[in-house]
């Protein structure tokens, strides 16, 4: 596993985002905490979704709206010339959902995906899961 120094990784689930940065090089990676936006999720579109008494879709529309803010705000640190290169692990729901909001130059700087849900994961154990998938 190769993570070039200054890489971003991102952990994201329905309801968190952690950031960390590579302050290590890409044989020996270390990662450093960042601080972690505050993300505005009410006013993005659940279109698609429906409520009803059976049915638990208002959560789903929270985590989908939070995955958007994610990818807007990912999108913006990439345009913006302040992120060059990405990880980006989450829950498969969650992983789709971010893909459909994402700029094409945030695409192309996505490094790798993981489909996986590490929020609240230590260091070692985010290195951990990337060293396990090629």
């Amino acid at each position: 596993m190769l993570l070039s120094h200054g890489t971003v990784i991102v952990l994201v689930d329905g309801r968190g985002l952690e950031l960390y940065r590579n302050a290590g090089d890409e044989a020996g990676p270390e990662l450093a905490a960042m601080p972690a936006p505050k993300l505005d999720s009410r006013n993005h579109s659940g279109a698609g979704h429906h409520s009803s008494a059976g049915n638990h879709a208002d959560s789903q529309v929270g985590e989908d709206a939070h995955a958007n803010a994610v990818a807007q705000w990912l999108n913006a640190e990439v345009l913006g010339h302040r992120i060059e290169q990405l990880v980006v692990i989450a829950p498969p729901r969650t992983l789709g959902e971010l893909r459909r909001h994402f700029h094409k130059q945030t695409e192309k700087a996505i490094a790798r995906e993981l489909a996986k849900d590490l929020m609240g994961a230590k260091p070692p154990q985010v290195l951990a899961a990337l060293r396990e998938v090629h």
